[in-house]
């Protein structure tokens, strides 16, 4: 009986984790691809993905779409995740989907602070997160692009800060602030003695994306590899059970921001991403190529881009008021 257990093949979510983890995809896209293997697998009954096909592909979705009202990213994360499923994992193809019922995309501008909101809600925040914040608007970096930097990212000479494997696997560069050089290099030597610690009581193995860890196998216990705002406490790596410590979450970051926008007094619907859309829309304003700002941003389509000048000063597609002309205002 023991035998026949241990020669079973492993579970289909497992196998999807091996094949994830064999090319390198990130732990947040691990967990979110098996949650939506496994609930395309409940809504078909338990039934086998081997021997389901496009049409019940396309009855999954569509139930996203039309009974669940989904946003149009979410039904593609879902979509993205069985199409992995059936080519990287079963290795079978299913063909077009022609009878998806697509979720529409709304088309919502970008919350923005302005200069002074910006000022207002930062002065509300101190510590790490302040240092944070403040590289999300200075740099415009996605929140867990700026979470996830390391020791060896910030380049105080040339004042420029390196966004490795950001969306799209690229690798950019953006402006350093030179408000944060001191600030920053505090933060480093704070670093430097957490790192002291965790090397005297057995630990300060950092984790190191799979092709580093077997380049430089002793290179996650150095100081240049660390992350530049580690968590307060060690946890274990769901992954490989090691005990390490990781970087912070985004959530209190999240937290953090809501309050600072309350204290100013802010009615905005504004997040930590609104810091990165306040970066693009102030350079844009400033008078900067929106091809240099598509650059910093690290997207692939100045379409993209392209939303912010809807929201540049004077709204309404720059467009005077009617009542501001009956009222002879020159602003």
């Amino acid at each position: 009986m023991e035998r026949r257990f241990k020669n079973q093949p492993p579970k289909l979510l497992d196998q999807v984790r091996v094949v994830i983890r064999r090319k390198h995809y990130s732990i947040r896209t691990e967990k979110t691809y098996v949650e939506w293997v496994r609930r395309f697998i409940l809504f078909n009954q338990k039934r086998h993905p081997k021997n389901m096909g496009k049409n019940e592909i396309t009855k999954f979705l569509n139930h996203l779409a039309v009974d669940r009202k989904v946003a149009a990213s979410t039904q593609n994360q879902a979509l993205s995740a069985i199409v992995f499923l059936y080519r990287e994992v079963l290795e079978q193809e299913f063909g077009w989907l022609e009878n998806l019922e697509y979720a529409k995309t709304p088309e919502r501008l970008p919350v923005v602070f302005s200069v002074d909101e910006v000022r207002s809600v930062l002065t509300s925040i101190d510590g790490v997160y302040w240092i944070v914040t403040n590289i999300l608007y200075g740099s415009g970096l996605r929140i867990m692009e700026c979470l996830r930097l390391r020791v060896l990212d910030i380049d105080f000479e040339y004042r420029q800060i390196m966004v490795r494997d950001g969306k799209g696997q690229k690798d950019r560069s953006v402006m350093l602030s030179e408000i944060l050089i001191e600030p920053l290099q505090k933060q480093i030597y704070k670093v430097e003695l957490v790192h002291k610690t965790d090397l005297m009581e057995g630990y300060g193995a950092v984790y190191l994306p799979y092709a580093l860890e077997k380049k430089y196998p002793n290179a996650n216990k150095e100081l240049k590899w660390q992350y530049l705002f580690p968590a307060s406490r060690r946890s274990v790596d769901p992954r490989t059970g090691f005990i390490r410590r990781h970087h912070i979450g985004q959530s209190p970051v999240q937290r953090v921001v809501k309050t600072a926008v309350r204290s100013a007094k802010i009615h905005k619907n504004a997040t930590s991403h609104t810091f990165r859309h306040s970066f693009a829309t102030h350079l844009l304003e400033a008078g900067y190529d929106i091809r240099t700002v598509q650059e910093l941003l690290g997207h692939k389509d100045v379409s993209t881009t392209m939303i912010y000048t809807h929201v540049m000063k004077k709204g309404g597609q720059g467009v005077q008021s009617p009542a501001d002309m009956l009222n002879g205002s020159k602003t």
